[in-house]
């Protein structure tokens, strides 16, 4: 899909070129005047050409008629006229009259640019439509935005693993327990068997909790202390998931371990991991 147009046609012409582009339609914008000394060298047999100008006068884009003939591209004109020169020329014509613009003179194109550009953005939509362009699609061509987030990071993108992954085995003893819980710096620390499945959780809070109810927590075991059923999520689920499930507990989680098959325990995501990708 290759778009066109001079003034400020071109400029409706490049918003929706980028349009169609991030909604999976490949086009681009072809100057008219750069488009007379080489550059309609793009177009191909099969392409569609959009080629917009209210008068459709403009000898810019009269001269390029010439050209796209012999290419044998199809040419679309969105135009304000349908006997200009323009729409005689093009194989479907969508006149869009603008009787007087909003400027007070009359003469800035305003409304016919306006009348023109969503046009271009109710092509751009039916395009979608006919070719089925689902969330997952747009995600895949916006993934710096919110919407390519929540699609398509998983809690493996941002889950601390290795090193950053506090982990102690259940019969490890409490001093073991406090000192990974505070050199890693994440609140938690995930308990497993000697297999590295996920048997429990200590957070910061039971260790309040204990010292609250006047235990000595020295003299404690870590499975005296630690949570046995700790809510996990598997490493390959949506980031977004992971957030859900920290919001929506009755008392908000802070902390989810990550756990693969087997409950294996591979890492574990914290709140602000979250935050900081603006999920």
């Amino acid at each position: 899909m290759i778009l066109t147009g001079i003034g400020k046609s071109g400029i409706i012409a490049q918003k929706i070129a980028s349009t169609m582009v991030s909604t999976g339609m490949p086009a681009l914008f072809l100057h008219p005047t750069e488009g007379m000394h080489g550059d309609i060298g793009i177009a191909r047999k099969d392409d569609i050409i959009i080629a917009i100008g209210r008068s459709g006068e403009s000898e810019e884009l009269i001269a390029l008629l010439p050209s796209i003939r012999k290419i044998g591209a199809h040419l679309i004109s969105i135009t304000g006229r349908a006997d200009s020169t323009l729409a005689r020329h093009s194989d479907i014509v969508l006149v869009i009259p603008v009787d007087e613009e909003a400027c007070p003179l009359n003469m800035a194109p305003t409304c016919s640019t306006t009348a023109a550009l969503v046009v271009g953005d109710a092509l751009a939509m039916a395009l979608m439509k006919l070719r089925n362009f689902q969330p997952e699609d747009f995600a895949r061509f916006h993934p710096g935005g919110q919407l390519g987030k929540r699609l398509l990071l998983t809690v493996r993108d941002l889950m601390r693993t290795g090193p950053r992954n506090p982990v102690v085995r259940i019969t490890a003893s409490m001093k073991d327990l406090f000192s990974e819980i505070t050199e890693k710096h994440l609140g938690a620390v995930s308990v497993v068997d000697d297999t590295g499945a996920l048997v429990g959780l200590v957070t910061d809070y039971d260790i309040r909790r204990a010292v609250g109810e006047g235990l000595n927590i020295f003299s404690m075991t870590i499975p005296q202390i630690m949570n046995p059923h700790p809510i996990a999520i598997a490493a390959d689920q949506k980031a977004i998931q992971a957030l859900k499930i920290m919001e929506e507990r009755e008392k908000p989680l802070a902390v989810l371990p990550v756990i693969e098959e087997d409950r294996l325990v591979c890492g574990m995501i914290h709140l602000h991991d979250l935050v900081d990708k603006g999920l």
